[in-house]
């Protein structure tokens, strides 16, 4: 074999040989190559990922944390047996021994406040005082109608009951429209009634309480839990009212349909039939908050219960509960007349 012919044959050789390695990296050029955004993904991707389910966790932690301290709360003041010093969310309360007068708790009792429809008992009074047939037949009217704050009634206007079914609407179930009826209905209509309501008050010497409305709608109905105390007291010396306020609920034909439809008292402690309970009414605009006034027998004794300016559907039920365990643990008369919150 010559020279240049040798030289051929290796060339050939290397040739071949270059063409074999060159195929033998192409895959391993690919899989680097697919592999260097694959990287990346993994790099950063988890630590998003990360974050993220550290935030969640920790809201969720939040939530639990929240949802912990709710729970305890509430098993606190479940678990309250009457020791202690007595502590109401309420922002406004008083409680007296109806017979003696003696105070048992008080707290700020002395401060003007929207009464919402804890105006419903002199409401019921007035009406009451005046003697009217309690059989009449009474309509709702447009004028019934609570554009003021725009509340639901389940009664339409047109609904005809008479006043004693109505009396009892609101003041079980506090129904504006019924309260307005029995007012608009009045001898001299609603400014006489108004009228007449203020003129109570003073008999009753509520010197600090104001009305405007039958209802308690309007938030410029205002009182003191000490004039209030006096209003329960005085209503309770109506049988009417000790009645229908402490009736659970009653089924009422309207619109005459044959079925009836159930009312209920808006008072749960008065449903519940764990109380003695001699009167009730129920209160809420948002000036006011939660309201409660109450004439109720415990340990033996009755006493009068008011509880203004609760926040939270509850809060006052539970106050109510407070004082009955708080009453109940500790010899009322011995309270004395400077306890206060």
């Amino acid at each position: 074999m010559t020279l240049n012919k040798q030289i051929g044959f290796y060339m050939r050789k290397l040739l071949l040989l270059y063409v074999i390695l060159a195929i033998s990296l192409i895959p391993m050029a690919a899989e680097a190559k697919s592999k260097k955004p694959h990287k990346h993904v993994v790099v950063s991707s988890p630590s998003k990922h990360l974050k993220q389910t550290s935030l969640k966790s920790r809201a969720s932690l939040n939530v639990t944390k929240t949802r912990a301290n709710v729970r305890m709360h509430a098993q606190k003041a479940g678990a309250y047996a009457g020791g202690g010093q007595l502590l109401l969310a309420s922002s406004k309360a008083l409680v007296i021994n109806q017979l003696t007068g003696e105070t048992i708790f008080a707290k700020n009792t002395n401060q003007s406040t929207p009464i919402a429809s804890v105006t419903k008992l002199m409401t019921a009074m007035v009406m009451l005082d005046a003697h009217l047939p309690m059989d009449d037949l009474l309509i709702i009217a447009d004028e019934d109608v609570d554009y003021l704050k725009g509340t639901h009634s389940r009664l339409a206007v047109g609904t005809s009951l008479t006043r004693g079914e109505f009396l009892q609407l609101a003041l079980m179930s506090s129904e504006n429209r019924a309260a307005s009826a029995l007012a608009h209905n009045y001898p001299g209509g609603i400014n006489a009634f108004i009228a007449a309501m203020n003129r109570k008050a003073n008999l009753l010497s509520m010197k600090s309480t104001r009305f405007f409305d039958a209802t308690g709608l309007d938030s410029n109905n205002v009182s003191t839990a000490e004039d209030l105390v006096r209003m329960v007291d005085a209503a309770y010396h109506y049988p009417e009212i000790r009645q229908v306020t402490t009736t659970a609920s009653q089924s009422i034909s309207l619109y005459g349909r044959r079925d009836q439809l159930n009312f209920l008292n808006s008072n749960a402690l008065v449903r519940g039939g764990d109380w003695v309970i001699g009167l009730s009414k129920t209160g809420f605009i948002n000036e006011a908050g939660r309201c409660l006034v109450m004439q109720a027998e415990i340990s033996g004794q009755p006493v009068i219960i008011v509880l203004l300016d609760s926040v939270g559907k509850l809060t006052r039920i539970a106050d109510a509960n407070r004082i009955r365990k708080w009453i109940e643990h500790n010899d009322a008369k011995s309270l004395g007349q400077n306890v206060s919150g």
